[in-house]
């Protein structure tokens, strides 16, 4: 789960203006022919970033190879730009495209409004027990499912083992060793010891678990943001920046943290497999990729947790061509190319029966992100989930910047929460 949810607000008005590439009208009724064979043109809207998208452009029109009738239009949409894009065209019946890689928040959204076709005893859905648990469980809303699980993820501590070693400090296992390595770290070469995402609420979450704290309890339909643990996470990233632990930013923070850390300008920062190719391409770790390490996200004072993220395949409703669609989702999650994508992009696999494999088996940043998925909290799967985070980043905004205070923060989300959610107390 590549992160920028907080940029999907503010693309809304320009997004009916991209919705030019949708697919569903140059199928042209495209289904199987009398003879079972797929024919017409499957629209494929991926929303992987910079360094993933040329693998993923490659994947999916390979499977022209297999179905020889069928055109795999390719369009690459920013992760930002998605969300809004695809309702925007789902909901005018205009330019949607036939399958979009959703971020795993947006299906229950999508399949409430209505924009995404069940799956359940279509092609789509292949060896279904292979799936990991927690990736399935959010491609399922209403007891159906809308959605193949294609990369499941969670965020995980980079550093820099050069920095950290010449600082003379061992890879800090909670928030309290980031505060007390930092230190070090820029006693010994002036450097900053961790970027701290505050632009993107996503990454409120590592603190908030850590402290023990919660957003929700859909169960009960209780809102827990703004309870004492809440408030204490905010807490935690305001002395961390307070001290100089850390830097922070309010806009831009995915390329402003990844430039720092692979020109070494911090030695932390929190972040997911997805980043993984980018860091590898800077100049700390271009020609010493060892110099990369990966470990658990850091412990607050309650437990060590880090949320669930990943990516899903889901078909638009209103597709001309759902044949294809299904099978090109098949493929798109089918272990081959799962494996693919390990082995080029070191993504985490949905399927339990690719972790076998030993080129998988063997990836060491597999290996790293791992432990940290399965011990992942799962996000609330409900419609409102992906509208859940604007409301934390204003307020985080409000208190790094120190115009509130982390209680008057945590306030803030939970009032927020009772306004958008009806029936939660």
């Amino acid at each position: 789960m590549r992160r920028g949810i907080a940029a999907t607000a503010l693309v809304s008005a320009l997004a009916l203006a991209a919705t030019a590439c949708g697919g569903d009208s140059d199928n042209e009724g495209g289904k199987k022919s009398s003879g079972g064979e797929l024919s017409g043109t499957v629209t494929f809207w991926d929303t992987s970033n910079d360094a993933e998208k040329a693998t993923y452009k490659a994947i999916a029109e390979s499977f022209e190879k297999e179905h020889k009738k069928v055109d795999v239009k390719y369009v690459s949409v920013p992760f930002g730009e998605a969300n809004a894009k695809f309702k925007n065209a789902a909901g005018g019946n205009s330019g949607a495209p036939d399958v979009m890689r959703t971020e795993v928040a947006w299906v229950a959204d999508f399949a409430n409004l209505g924009y995404l076709a069940p799956l359940d005893g279509t092609s789509a859905l292949d060896k279904e027990a292979d799936y990991l648990k927690q990736a399935a469980a959010s491609t399922k809303f209403k007891g159906k499912t809308y959605a193949a699980p294609q990369t499941i993820d969670s965020l995980a501590l980079f550093y820099n083992k050069k920095m950290l070693k010449a600082a003379g400090v061992d890879v800090p296992a909670s928030f309290a060793d980031v505060k007390e390595a930092a230190k070090k770290v820029r006693s010994k070469s002036g450097k900053t010891g961790l970027y701290l995402r505050g632009d993107d609420p996503y990454f409120y979450l590592p603190y908030l678990y850590g402290e023990g704290g919660d957003l929700l309890d859909t169960k009960s339909k209780e809102i827990l943001v703004d309870d004492a643990e809440g408030a204490a996470a905010f807490e935690v990233m305001k002395d961390l920046v307070d001290s100089k632990a850390a830097v922070t930013d309010a806009s831009d923070g995915y390329n402003n943290q990844l430039n720092a850390f692979k020109d070494g300008d911090v030695a932390m920062m929190l972040d997911g497999p997805w980043s993984i190719e980018g860091a590898l391409a800077g100049k700390q770790f271009k020609d010493d990729e060892d110099n990369l390490g990966v470990a658990a996200v850091p412990a607050g004072t309650a437990r060590q947790a880090s949320p669930q993220g990943g990516w899903n395949l889901a078909a638009y409703a209103g597709s001309g061509n759902l044949d294809a669609s299904y099978e090109f989702i098949k493929y798109m999650s089918s272990a081959k190319v799962q494996q693919q994508t390990t082995e080029k992009l070191s993504l985490l696999p949905t399927r339990t029966s690719v972790y076998s494999a030993p080129t998988v088996e063997n990836n060491q940043m597999v290996q790293f992100f791992l432990p940290a998925v399965e011990k992942s909290v799962q996000r609330p799967w409900i419609p409102e989930a992906n509208a859940l985070f604007e409301p934390i980043r204003l307020e985080m905004g409000k208190v790094l910047s120190g115009k509130a205070t982390p209680e008057q923060g945590a306030k803030g989300v939970g009032d927020a929460y009772r306004k958008l959610l009806k029936g939660y107390k």
